[in-house]
């Protein structure tokens, strides 16, 4: 793929050959019946205005110009395709008319790269979706749009786009290293293949596949970090020459090829917290090629019993508050028992001695090559009988890594920092 210029503000590509649709109302020296010469192809901002303009080699005085924000990018086939805007001069005049350029590529990598950027450069000065007759604008929901209340999408990106954060991950150093060994351990999959890092964040995993000899990586994120990640990668320019940052939801952006791996970390508390599991299969869906790789390639939820009497007391006496007869003339006993089942419906997230388990763990397991968008996952626990000193349940979650390596939510060993682990309470009545 030939991409003769790109900067923040300009992308050139080289193309094959252009013509420009016959018109009654336009005259060009781009006429539908010239010799098909080389074409440059050129984005460009200016004032949030973004155009697309074509520039014949032999003809650098004359070119056909475009403005993004109203054209439109059709495929014809595997190497053509047909970019229809709004004629200039449409506006002022009683009947409105387009005019289109057909465009002819050279390879099919150079069409998808072309589409990709076009795509990328429209969402610089477009809000997405669609112009009312009012005004009004109606967003095109994306899988994502459906999973997630917008509100809730902005808290969840600023989150993730603070380097504070981004930090505290770098910094669970099983996490981090656990993905540097598996990556460096089956270097001969990633060596000369093409990976996506879906969720890239800091971009960290993007850096281990570089380093593994991958051809190239794309790594994309939503959130503000793609601009903190983009930094991160200019100032390693031995890896960062292979890495491209894609500033995007996974189910929204276009890339120019296929990948021959995908690799991320999309694992929430109990693994289907945060819902990143479903960009991830979207991602899979999209984007790698047939038996292409995912690392992870297995997620586990695992759940075991185990006795706490101090955190139980803990949490039973924060309803002790319900049991005032008396609060300033008020009985509060009537809600004592929703409180004290309130309190115990709470999950705890904590550090735990693995010596308090009473029994084996059980697991429910997701191989994520194979289950499909919006999977619901439900399993039943084998214990439903109430004791006072085993009322606590401990829900972890492992993933395994494409060659066999296992990231553990367990206790680390000794020396290692200990993981986070998520105490789900239950109240069982026998």
């Amino acid at each position: 793929m030939e991409i003769q210029k790109q900067s923040k503000q300009q992308q050139e590509f080289a193309l094959a050959s252009m013509t420009e649709l016959a018109s009654s109302s336009s005259s060009s020296s781009f006429c539908s019946d010239s010799q098909s010469v080389p074409v440059t192809a050129r984005f460009s901002a200016d004032n949030g205005v973004v155009e697309l303009r074509f520039n014949r080699e032999s003809e650098s005085a004359d070119s056909i110009s475009v403005d993004v924000k109203t054209a439109r990018l059709f495929k014809l086939g595997g190497l053509q395709s047909v970019c229809i805007t709004k004629a200039s001069g449409a506006d002022t005049g009683k009947e409105k008319y387009s005019t289109g350029v057909t465009v002819q590529f050279r390879n099919e990598e150079e069409s998808r790269a072309f589409h990709c950027a076009f795509e990328q450069w429209k969402k610089e000065v477009t809000v997405q979706g669609t112009l009312l007759t009012d005004g009004a604008v109606t967003a095109c929901k994306s899988k994502f749009d459906d999973k997630i209340e917008p509100s809730s999408a902005k808290l969840y990106f600023h989150y993730y786009g603070q380097l504070l954060h981004q930090q505290n991950m770098l910094q669970d150093y099983v996490r981090t290293g656990t993905y540097y060994a598996a990556v460096i351990e089956n270097r001969a999959d990633f060596f000369g293949r093409v990976v996506v890092d879906v969720g890239a964040g800091s971009g960290i995993l993007s850096f281990f596949a570089a380093q593994a000899g991958a051809k190239h990586v794309y790594a994309v994120e939503a959130s503000e970090m793609a601009d903190y990640a983009r930094k991160l990668i200019a100032g390693n320019p031995s890896l960062g020459e292979k890495i491209t940052v894609i500033k995007g939801k996974v189910e929204e952006v276009e890339l120019p090829e296929k990948a021959d791996i995908l690799i991320s970390e999309p694992m929430g508390t109990l693994l289907v917290n945060e819902r990143m599991l479903e960009s991830y299969v979207i991602a899979r869906d999209r984007f790698l090629v047939p038996n292409g790789k995912m690392f992870p390639t297995v997620g586990r939820i695992h759940m075991a019993p185990f006795s706490d009497e101090y955190l139980f007391v803990e949490i039973a006496n924060k309803a002790l508050f319900w049991q005032q007869q008396g609060y300033y003339g008020v009985d509060l006993t009537p809600l004592h028992a929703s409180a004290f089942g309130g309190y115990f419906s709470q999950p705890v997230v904590d550090a735990f001695d693995p010596r308090l388990l009473v029994a084996p763990a059980i697991s429910h397991v997701l191989d994520f090559t194979e289950i499909k968008y919006c999977t619901k996952v439900a399993y039943n626990c084998p214990w439903c009988a109430y004791h006072p000193l085993v009322p606590i349940t401990l829900c972890s979650v492992s993933a395994t890594l494409c060659g066999g390596r296992t990231r553990n939510y367990w206790p680390a060993p000794d020396g290692c920092p200990q993981c986070s682990e998520l105490h789900c309470i239950f109240n069982f009545v026998s």
